[in-house]
Parts: C-alpha cells; sequence; structure tokens
C-alpha cells in the first residue's frame, strides 16, 4: 500500500511539474501548482520509505490529501482541456481505493473524488460530453480495479472456514520474519492439529468435518488477539501467528485454547522466532514441537525449546563429514548371556565439545530438519559395522531407531533397502525400533512403510513399551515382531511382586502371540536371574555390556540351544 501509493503521488508530482513549466500557466498559479508539486513528492517519498508503518486509517487522510491536490492542480489550469487532461490523474485515487480499501470505504472516496472532479471541470468550462466521457472511465476502472482486488484477496482466502490459506499465510509469515528480526520485536508460530479428525469423517461424513472446521476456525479466531493471524494450514491443520508474544507467553495462550475447546481435541506446537532463523526453520520447529505434542498423548501443546544456529552448522558439518557414529550395545539371550544382536546408538564426538549427548543434537536434528540425514547416517553406519560383527558373530542382528519423521517421508522404504544392498547386510538382520506412542500419533503413512519393511524382511521392535501407553489388549494391533520393556519397568521387578506378576503375564501373552520380548535396563545380576526365571528371552543393560564402538565389543557368542534355535524359526515364519 505504501509502495504504490507513494508511486502515484510521484507520478502526480511529475505531471504537476510538467503543467507548470509545459502549459500557459504562470505566475501564482504556476508557483502554487509547483508547491502542489513537491508537496506530493516529498509525501510520495515519505510513504516509500516509511509508508510501512503508517496505519491504515492514516491511508484515507492521504488519498484525500492526493484527492485534493488534484482539485487544485486543476482548478489552476489555463484551459478547459488541461483541466480534464489533469483530471485524468483521478484514476490513481480509484486504483489506490478499489485495491487496498474495502468496498464501503472505497465507494465513499470515489464518490468523493467524483463529486471533485465535476466541480472543478464544470467550474472551468468543460462540457457535458466530456464529464460523462471521464466519469464513465472512471467507473470502469474502479469495477474491473475492485473484481481484480476481490480475487487477488481470494487467492489468500480458505473457502471452507474464510480464514487464511496456506499461500496467505506464507505471504504474512514472510513478511512479519524479516520484520522481527529487524526491530527485535518478538514473533511465535504455533501450529494446530484436530485429533482423530478422521474419525469424524469416516463417523459421520465429510460434511460433518467440514462444519466442525468451521466451527473450530470461529472458536479459534475468538481466543486469540486481533492482531493474531489465523489460518487453516491444510487439511485438519491450523497455523497462528502471534507477533509481540515470546515462546512461553504463546504457548500459555494456545494452552488455554486447547483447555477450552469444546467440539473436539487439539494438539499444538509452538516455536518462537530466534536470532538469524529463516522462515522454514521456525516451521520446522513449529511442526516437531506439535509431533512432540501428539506423540505425547495429543490434546495438549509444547513449546519447542530453540536451536543453537552454532550447534546446528556443527551438526550438519559433522553429518556430512561422517563424524556422527553409531556405537554398540549388545543384547542377549537368557539364560546363557549368549550374543544374538546390538542397538545401534548414535554418538557425536565435537572436535572443541567434546562428546555431545544424544539428549541434546537428536533434538536439535528434529527441529533444524536435519533428522532423516542423521537417521541415514547412523542406519548406514549401523549395517556396516553389523557385517563386520557377524563375521565374529553369525547370526547377529541390529536394531536402529526410527524416528517418525524418517517413516513418514516419501520413499522410506526404498532408501532402507538401498542402505542395506550397499552395506551387504540381510534384510533378516536389521531390526528397526519405534515407540508405541509414535505409531498411535503417526499416519497411515507411517504403518504402510512398516507393512513394506516386514514385507522386504526387515523385522519391527516396539521400543519403550510398559511407559504409560501400554496396554494388553493392542498387542494383537501392533505391527511388530518384537517388544522391548522399558527400563523404568524392569527396574522394580526384584522389589514389586506386582509388577513381577505383570511381567510374568505379558511374556506369556507375547509367547502367544509371537512375539519376542527384550528386557532393557538390566542393571544387576538379581534383575537378569529374575529374567532368566520368568522365561524372558532376551536382555540388554548395562549388566550386559554399554554402547561401545562396534571395534570394542568384546562379548562371547555361546553356540544356540535346540530350543533356541527351535524359537527363532518359529519367530522368522511368523515375520
Amino acid at each position: 500500500m505504501g509502495v504504490s501509493t507513494g508511486c502515484f503521488l510521484l507520478a502526480g508530482a511529475l505531471a504537476a511539474v510538467a503543467l507548470a513549466f509545459g502549459t500557459d500557466i504562470a505566475g501564482a498559479a504556476q508557483r502554487v501548482t509547483l508547491l502542489v508539486g513537491g508537496t506530493a513528492a516529498a509525501l510520495g517519498a515519505a510513504l516509500l520509505r516509511w509508508g510501512v508503518h503508517l496505519p491504515r486509517a492514516g491511508y484515507h487522510v492521504v488519498v484525500v490529501a492526493g484527492t485534493v491536490m488534484v482539485t487544485i492542480v486543476a482548478a489552476l489550469a489555463p484551459s478547459p482541456a488541461t483541466a480534464l487532461a489533469t483530471a485524468a490523474l483521478y484514476v490513481f485515487v480509484t486504483v489506490d481505493v478499489f485495491f487496498f480499501f474495502t468496498p464501503r470505504e472505497a465507494v465513499a472516496q470515489q464518490l468523493l473524488a467524483v463529486a471533485a472532479a465535476v466541480a472543478v471541470l464544470w467550474s472551468r468550462g468543460a462540457d457535458w460530453g466530456h464529464l460523462v466521457t471521464a466519469l464513465l472511465t472512471w467507473s470502469v476502472v474502479a469495477a474491473v480495479v475492485g473484481h481484480l482486488a476481490g480475487r487477488a484477496s481470494q487467492a489468500g482466502r480458505d473457502s471452507l472456514t474464510g480464514l487464511a490459506n496456506r499461500r496467505g499465510f506464507d505471504a504474512a509469515l514472510d513478511a512479519a520474519v524479516p520484520e522481527a528480526l529487524r526491530t527485535g520485536a518478538p514473533l511465535s508460530l504455533a501450529l494446530l492439529d484436530v485429533d482423530h479428525f478422521k474419525r469424524v469423517n469416516d463417523r459421520f461424513g465429510h460434511a460433518a468435518g467440514d462444519e466442525l472446521l468451521r466451527a473450530l476456525a470461529r472458536e479459534c479466531a475468538a481466543a486469540l488477539p486481533r492482531e493474531a493471524v489465523l489460518a487453516r494450514f491444510g487439511g485438519d491443520e491450523f497455523a497462528v501467528l502471534l507477533p509481540g508474544l515470546r515462546g512461553p507467553a504463546a504457548c500459555e495462550l494456545l494452552e488455554q485454547l486447547v483447555a477450552g475447546s469444546t467440539r473436539v481435541g487439539l494438539s499444538c506446537g509452538v516455536a518462537e522466532l530466534q536470532p538469524g532463523e529463516e522462515v522454514g526453520d521456525l516451521l520446522r520447529r513449529a511442526d516437531s514441537a506439535l509431533y512432540a505434542a501428539k506423540s505425547a498423548g495429543r490434546g495438549q501443546s509444547r513449546l519447542s525449546g530453540g536451536t543453537s544456529a552454532e550447534l546446528v552448522a556443527d551438526l550438519r558439518e559433522a553429518l556430512a563429514a561422517g563424524d556422527v557414529r553409531a556405537h554398540v550395545q549388545p543384547v542377549v539371550a537368557l539364560p546363557a548371556g549368549r550374543l544374538v544382536a546390538v542397538e545401534a546408538l548414535a554418538r557425536w564426538t565435537h572436535a572443541v565439545r567434546g562428546p555431545v549427548s544424544p539428549a541434546e543434537f537428536v533434538p536439535v536434528a528434529e527441529a533444524s530438519g536435519l533428522i532423516g540425514e542423521l537417521g541415514a547416517a547412523v542406519l548406514a553406519d549401523a549395517c556396516a559395522a553389523a557385517v563386520e560383527l557377524r563375521g565374529r558373530h553369525p547370526g547377529l542382528r541390529v536394531t536402529v531407531n526410527v524416528s517418525g519423521r524418517e517413516l513418514t517421508a516419501p520413499g522410506y522404504p526404498g532408501r532402507v533397502l538401498r542402505t542395506l544392498r550397499a552395506s551387504g547386510l540381510p534384510a533378516a538382520a536389521l531390526v528397526l525400533e519405534v515407540t508405541e506412542s509414535l505409531l498411535d500419533a503417526s499416519s497411515e503413512a507411517a504403518l504402510r512403510a512398516l507393512a513394506e519393511l516386514r514385507r522386504l524382511g526387515v523385522a519391527v521392535a516396539i521400543d519403550d513399551f510398559g511407559t504409560g501407553w501400554s496396554a494388553f489388549s493392542r498387542l494383537d494391533t501392533l505391527p511388530a515382531d518384537y517388544l522391548k520393556l522399558d527400563a523404568g519397568f524392569i527396574a522394580e521387578i526384584t522389589t514389586s511382586p506386582r509388577r513381577a506378576g505383570m511381567l510374568q503375564a505379558l511374556l506369556g501373552l507375547s509367547r502367544t502371540l509371537g512375539l519376542q520380548v527384550v528386557a532393557e535396563g538390566v542393571e544387576t545380576a538379581e534383575q537378569a536371574d529374575l529374567l532368566s526365571r520368568l522365561g524372558c528371552p532376551l536382555a540388554q543393560g548395562w549388566f550386559f555390556g554399554r554402547p561401545v564402538p562396534p571395534e570394542d565389543l568384546d562379548v562371547p557368542a555361546a553356540a544356540p540351544s535346540p530350543a533356541e534355535e527351535r524359537a527363532g524359526q518359529r519367530a522368522a515364519v511368523g515375520r
């Protein structure tokens, strides 16, 4: 608006100068015309420089001033023909108001300009034919510009909810981020997702789903401050831009919105713009926070902690240089303690900072969009290490953690297969670990990817079972071959008879369903002995070995017993 209006004023200033020196106008009239031209030039230049800060109401004053200046110059014209030519500048007013103002505001400004034009032209002796021609021209321009402006505004609007759509929100975000970085003002972004929206469509139909989205849009708009930009981001996802709010305040506001939603459950991810951050980085962090909220149980908000730009750059360089490696922790068969598998764990030693905890760099990878590269690097290194280890420990399997981002990425099963072929590791020797909460929060794409991987021969393990999400009734629906019991569950089996009883029941049920159970976090001989007596087939933990570089792995591999061989054959057939 500032650029357009400023350019119109500068063009009017040039026209005034041309009128002052290119016609018969002279004396005081010439001086007034030059004064008007100078005023228009100064005002136009100011709008080009500072127009972004002018309130919308201020532009009404500017446009009225433009109308007045055109009227003054036309009144000073030396002849009716010159006055009529000068009045052509009213078209600048027409274009400006119908493009940037509401229809009611534009019509009011246009009527003022028309009244001024008719009065000044009639006073300068223009005949009615000239007046009709001028009015017809302005009316047609007004109609066409108004129509185009309406179409342009609809391009950024969602037809279902009336909110901004993805294009409109991206435009607002692209404008807000540079401004916030320039001024240092806080800016937060939130992504909202409707929990289990597919069930609404499946059970009640798409019309009911559409009405739910419209009602939710009204509810969110009423709960947000006026300066917030609310958009339907696509499907059942909404986005909120919150200028002037820091991350914790924005998260608290969205928490209230989520808690107050009366129609449906909502999950929310919030991120605050960090110094030097780009639009894509902010969106990725908000998306990661949303995914964390869904993985943690839905119906809640999560605030991204932000990332260090320096750490992100260092991690990117480390991945490119191959400095992020896979260490391995033994998985043994009970009771003999025979090594049957290793779990690959990402490890990174920074050149200056030394070892960086996975608890620090994995969230950074998630937030910065590097999680795919990190997962690919660890998978490739783990598969190569497993090939070497299988030379010393025939039949050894390797388990690798996979994130929801990787699973839902297009073509993930194909990338896993190419990695296996490049390393020479058989698909049956790879186990991919996913969390139970991830399976619940992920889309159908993630479940399809797991099904495809299992079809190719890759096994799947459910990690961290027993952390609050778990339910025995779900075991028969989980797309898995292994069940890894969380270390917190195992920690109490020697002190809690109830926990030991639950473990015994779970082991029996798992055997019936063809699931191999792995007990994680085994730290004492008492725990290992009880697990053996209860019939737990596999275990890992510091009691059996800590994560080490593959070349440092030193666990004896005893020959499998006939019973163990039969159990392994049954598991393979089940897959």
